[in-house]
């Protein structure tokens, strides 16, 4: 039986006369991969704030790991782990630092917090590197350990802000074997990104235009839906209706 650990009922954002996010309902399932796609002023940005905690809705209902995110957004905030582009991670500690410090912040034990670390070094190759400073890793190492950092105290749900902007295509594909493994382990995956190919390792995609879901099913459907050869067809063919610019 599946259990859906985000849930959105005719969720809306207005900022005045501007509707940044348009009754949008949904809901995503424990461990999957579901990715939240939309060009620049779609309201992806705005929606994920909400989800996060981060932002109070203007109306409509919305809950993320069993917590309503207008009442209870603390807790929200306790039960998931956020990545974005720009890294989380603190560049003048070293890297075990960096993975102490927000276990501390998301209240784990220590004896938990020192075993975790040395499992999570080992899992990425990174023993060698526990004492080196963070801004000293190449930027590719930096997204593996935010990644690993954002899901430390394994969290019901982790949001993905663009993860993987600006690095190759190897790399790339090397953090998305991070994911898997998150997934696998029972971690819901929220992920946005501008790379259509990734939009093809989701289980589900949904894509915003100018506030609103306009489309949201497997990559597979949307193809056929669509009558297209790749994601990015299905894409282009929805941003073309969109009249926003900024998000």
């Amino acid at each position: 039986m599946k259990e859906e650990v985000i849930h959105t009922e005719n969720l809306t954002k207005r900022f005045g006369n501007f509707t940044a996010v348009d009754n949008i309902s949904f809901g995503v399932d424990r461990g999957e991969i579901f990715g939240f796609l939309g060009a620049n002023g779609a309201g992806k940005t705005t929606a994920m704030r909400m989800l996060c905690g981060l932002s109070h809705p203007t109306s409509g209902k919305g809950s993320v790991a069993g917590f309503d995110i207008f009442k209870q957004s603390e807790q929200v905030k306790q039960n998931i782990g956020y990545m974005s582009q720009k890294f989380s991670l603190y560049e003048d500690l070293k890297v075990w630092e960096n993975l102490r410090l927000f276990g501390g912040i998301y209240g784990m034990k220590e004896k938990i917090i020192v075993s975790k670390t040395s499992e999570i070094l080992q899992e990425l190759g990174f023993e060698n590197e526990r004492n080196t400073l963070v801004k000293s890793l190449p930027l590719g190492w930096k997204q593996k350990l935010s990644f690993s950092v954002s899901i430390f105290h394994e969290p019901k749900v982790v949001f993905l802000d663009e993860p993987t902007g600006g690095v190759d295509p190897v790399t790339r594909r090397q953090f998305w074997e991070l994911i898997y493994q998150a997934a696998d382990s029972g971690i819901t995956v929220f992920v946005t990104t501008h790379y259509m190919d990734e939009a093809e390792y989701c289980d589900r995609v949904s894509i915003m235009v100018d506030g609103r879901i306009e489309a949201l099913d497997s990559p597979k459907n949307l193809r056929h839906q669509f009558q297209a050869a790749t994601m990015d067809e299905v894409f282009q063919q929805l941003a073309r209706k969109a009249t926003r610019k900024a998000d």
